[in-house]
């Protein structure tokens, strides 16, 4: 009888021991001051201030070689087309995937909690936003099973880029679905951390609008969008003066200024103007040439030298006090400098190109001129009388107004290097150069290669779309590139 009694006391301790070890388990072995989950709020920030200053950056050292903005007097294996070498810049891809992962943790917040449905709308405007970057740089991309490492996918397959673009849950119905939940949006939460637009929703629906005049323009020479653009058009709801620019300030100093000017003096002395650019804004007479680059240090009244991109730095010797360096706002005054998502002379150029090219029905010609005087005041420089009558004038001496819409839109793109680069290639304008001493065969890359991490991390799926491509190669067309 004892030992039953002892045997029952026995068994009692042992399930009031695993009680007491389990009921408070979950709250004993969580640090209070390491949060599991991070408000939306921060998140947005994060993205957005990350995304831009990163991409400003990398638009400077590397897309603006691509574009030839620029040209590289040391470091230049890129700037030659080496494209898998990258050197102070070079490599987006974990930029826009690292950023891409982040806004995908804002969007869930929205989609499951009901007190966060007021970022559902602005995560997917910039997710559209951020994977347009993304594809339209790479091709084809892992997307439809990115970011389900919590569901067992860490190999993910790459989605050809028709698919991103057009299917469920791509570019153009993320901005569909974005503007949807913006304007259904009834709750009384503000949206917070948001340093594009301070949190007014009207401003996001404008910059989701114009994102999808961009993006269908984009993809115009391979399906027939001129009735979405047309309808666009006529609800006249996009970015429509600097006021709404999509865009955030870079500062004087550390630490929100422009990377730039955080590089050692060796550094920033690699990049000078191009031969191309020189000729462009030379032809042009643009004043702008004085806001974006210096006179070099050996001319004698404020002269201009421009550089042929891709020289072969251990055969050739450069003198940089011959060239002329970027200008005082990339480095000494970054606080007029800003990070630009979406801008409202870019849209107008492209309703001017839309317009001249029957898409839409609109004055092609005040849309140009218009544009050109929107990029004049965002790059702070003051519009000549005659520069949109004369050398700018609109169709004079012949000129093919599609590429001056185009070559305008070029130039002010200069600190979103790649935007322009890709616009050369949807377009074929500006007509960019032959380099000096290229490793590419003297052929302009066309997209960028996947880095090498691919290769390692998701073999199989990686040989796919290196097949694709013919070996991962630069010189094989995207989807959209009809040019």
């Amino acid at each position: 009888m004892i030992y039953k009694k002892y045997k029952l006391l026995i068994a009692l301790c042992s399930i009031a021991i695993a009680f007491s070890c389990t009921k408070d388990f979950k709250e004993i072995n969580t640090n209070p001051n390491a949060p599991v989950s991070v408000q939306p709020s921060l998140l947005l920030r994060q993205v957005i201030y990350d995304y831009g200053e990163q991409m400003s950056f990398e638009g400077f050292t590397a897309g603006n070689l691509l574009g030839q903005y620029t040209t590289a007097l040391d470091f230049n294996l890129f700037d030659r087309h080496d494209l898998k070498s990258p050197q102070l810049g070079g490599n987006p891809w974990p930029i826009l995937y690292t950023n891409l992962r982040d806004n995908e943790q804002i969007l869930n917040l929205a989609l499951k909690n009901e007190t966060f449905a007021v970022y559902e709308g602005p995560s997917r405007i910039l997710k559209a936003y951020m994977t347009g970057a993304l594809t339209d740089i790479f091709g084809d991309v892992p997307y439809s099973e990115a970011f389900q490492g919590k569901e067992g996918i860490v190999t993910p397959v790459y989605d050809n880029q028709e698919s991103i673009y057009l299917n469920e849950n791509g570019i153009l119905d993320n901005l569909e679905k974005g503007i949807t939940a913006i304007e259904n949006y009834t709750g009384s939460i503000p949206l917070e951390g948001d340093i594009l637009f301070n949190g007014e929703l009207n401003a996001w629906l404008r910059f989701a609008k114009s994102l999808q005049f961009k993006f269908l323009m984009r993809i115009s020479d391979k399906e027939d969008v001129a009735a979405q653009l047309q309808n666009l058009y006529t609800e006249n709801n996009f970015i429509a003066d600097y006021t709404q620019n999509a865009k955030f300030d870079f500062t004087d100093g550390e630490p929100n200024n422009f990377r730039l000017a955080r590089l050692r003096i060796g550094d920033f002395n690699n990049f000078v103007l191009s031969k191309t650019m020189d000729e462009i804004l030379a032809d042009l007479n643009d004043p702008r040439i004085e806001t974006l680059f210096r006179p070099f240090n050996n001319s004698t009244s404020q002269e201009y030298n421009g550089l042929l991109n891709g020289i072969d730095a251990s055969q050739t010797s450069i003198a940089l006090a011959d060239y002329s360096l970027a200008g005082t706002i990339f480095r000494e005054n970054t606080g007029v400098l800003d990070a630009n998502f979406m801008t409202s002379w870019e849209t107008k150029f492209l309703l001017a190109e839309a317009a001249e090219k029957g898409l839409i029905t609109a004055d092609a010609k005040q849309l140009y001129e218009t544009g050109i005087t929107e990029a004049f005041a965002y790059w702070n420089t003051e519009l000549p009388t005659d520069y949109i009558t004369t050398t700018a004038a609109y169709g004079a001496n012949g000129e093919n107004p599609i590429e001056q819409i185009v070559t305008q839109k070029w130039i002010a793109n200069m600190i979103n290097g790649y935007e322009g680069w890709v616009e050369y290639r949807r377009t074929g304008y500006p007509q960019l150069k032959t380099i000096s001493a290229s490793l590419n065969n003297n052929l302009l890359p066309v997209r960028m290669p996947y880095p090498a991490e691919e290769e390692a991390l998701n073999s199989s799926n990686y040989s796919t779309a290196a097949e694709n491509t013919d070996g991962n190669s630069i010189n094989v067309k995207v989807w959209w590139d009809e040019n």
